[in-house]
């Protein structure tokens, strides 16, 4: 049962009782400009997320990861399996672009725009204070026994709590089959898309256990990017802290020796984690503001200035300048923009048809009479959702030299790949030693142009005209290029 009040301390997470067992945190609900801001941008990222498959770009979902297919469309853009080393930018560059904003600005992400907290705080706890009431009603119904109103509020919570893990997890898995199918699949038998209902079962499941009783621990216990804080901040990284100089000593308004905290705990009372800020910046704080918006509220009332507790660097809150450009900054920021650079080189030589060229396994090359010939494969790869056309001319290559192959145009449906085999043929009178040409690609429709080099081998020249000799005693292994 939830205790009326739990006073935080360093020694442990308030969250865990001495016997080891759950303490349960009933946040107090709080009004203010960064309240308020948060649930705006709360409501905008559900949206966003309930709205992006709904959303057609070029006949496809606006994000849309059709593993089946392995194809994935983002924002209009189509990548296929081959893209795949996009996928080491995109995390990496998420994972690096968080660190860099956590040393400036903390765990701001964590209290603003993660996808944990924006469902626990926006959509679970909205429930929670919908049915059971503010945060002194809720402890009270914990403590009290059971009744017909307390189960009856006990199983109208609970059903809504499921009902919006279904949904979450439902529109998750429509991220990866599109509207369309997930339609379908809810309509037929479990056992026909048992993977997809046991994805979506398994994620209900986890929602549910995460929000309606996990809750913060995961924050304060699984999550690893609060471990690592302290590794990504320093005295300059601007983050929510107490101003000790200017609160203490605490004690009533009414002594003009104290200072400005009252000690009313109403910063504590508020905070999803259960710290006391005044105790210094802790693991546990993922920067939400909450305890700003409450002692704002507060000092206002008591016609007192505002920012006894604010968003400040270490050094801001001790009297110190807050330096937000050093070392550990430039380093972060000239990495960023490397990590972009190429980022845009890679975007730049992406298109929506490919073609790689490999050797034929086998002989190097083969002499046909007085005609050297070298074998290939090209592979063939089109992104585009209409019928694709590629055809090859032989570009920088010796006078006599011919391809062969592709003397009609290879016709590819959309988003498929083939591989068709071709040559290219040298008179061997012709042949002066390995060269490397270029094969010219024009791809239709769109009519543009790619590129791509091969190679030319054969024999040495003594030898070639060995071969050619009448009468040369060579076997016929020797002419197809064998040692």
């Amino acid at each position: 049962m939830s205790k009326p009040f739990k006073k935080p301390n360093l020694d442990s997470v308030t969250t865990i009782n001495e016997d080891g067992s759950h303490f349960t945190l009933h946040p107090a609900d709080v009004r203010g400009r960064f309240a308020l801001w948060r649930r705006i941008l709360g409501v905008l990222m559900l949206a966003v997320y309930v709205a992006l498959p709904w959303i057609p770009i070029n006949g496809f979902p606006a994000v849309f990861f059709d593993i089946a297919h392995r194809r994935f469309h983002l924002f209009g853009l189509t990548f296929v399996a081959e893209d795949l080393p996009l996928a080491f930018f995109a995390i990496s560059g998420l994972g690096f672009s968080l660190f860099y904003l956590t040393s400036l600005f903390g765990r701001l992400w964590c209290g603003w725009t993660c996808p944990y907290t924006v469902f626990l705080e926006h959509i679970y706890r909205r429930i929670e204070r919908w049915v059971d009431g503010d945060a002194t009603q809720r402890r009270a119904l914990d403590r009290r026994a059971w009744d017909r109103d307390k189960m009856v509020r006990r199983v109208v919570k609970h059903t809504l709590y499921l009902l919006s893990s279904a949904l979450i997890a439902h529109i998750f898995l429509s991220y990866f089959v599109s509207l369309r199918s997930l339609y379908e699949y809810m309509q037929a038998s479990p056992f026909e898309h048992f993977t997809s209902f046991f994805v979506v079962a398994f994620l209900t499941g986890a929602l549910y256990f995460s929000f309606s009783w996990f809750r913060e621990q995961f924050c304060i216990i699984l999550c690893p990017y609060g471990r690592i804080q302290s590794a990504l901040t320093d005295d300059n990284t601007v983050v929510i802290g107490y101003d000790q100089k200017r609160g203490e000593p605490r004690g009533k308004a009414s002594d003009p020796t104290n200072g400005s905290c009252i000690d009313c705990n109403r910063c504590v009372q508020v905070c999803p984690t259960g710290i006391d800020i005044r105790n210094g910046l802790q693991m546990e704080c993922i920067g939400c503001a909450a305890c700003i918006d409450a002692c704002d509220e507060v000092m206002t009332k008591l016609s007192r200035p505002r920012g006894l507790v604010r968003y400040d660097s270490l050094n801001g809150l001790a009297g110190r300048k807050t330096r937000l450009v050093r070392p550990r900054t430039i380093l972060y920021t000239g990495l960023l923009l490397l990590g972009l650079l190429v980022l845009t080189l890679f975007l730049r030589g992406m298109h929506t048809a490919r073609v790689d060229i490999s050797r034929m396994t086998g002989n190097t090359y083969y002499l046909d009479g007085t005609t050297l010939r070298n074998q290939y494969t090209a592979r063939l790869l089109t992104k585009r959702d209409v019928e694709t056309t590629f055809s090859a001319s032989l570009r920088g290559a010796p006078d006599g030299a011919k391809l062969s192959g592709f003397e009609t145009p290879a016709a590819l449906p959309p988003y498929s790949e083939a591989e068709r085999p071709f040559f290219i043929q040298l008179p061997a009178g012709d042949y002066q030693g390995p060269f490397s040409a270029e094969v010219v690609w024009k791809v239709s429709p769109g009519d543009f142009e790619m590129v791509t080099k091969v190679s030319f081998l054969g024999p040495s020249l003594y030898r070639l005209n060995e071969m050619l000799k009448p009468g040369s005693p060579d076997t016929k292994a020797t002419k197809e290029g064998k040692p």
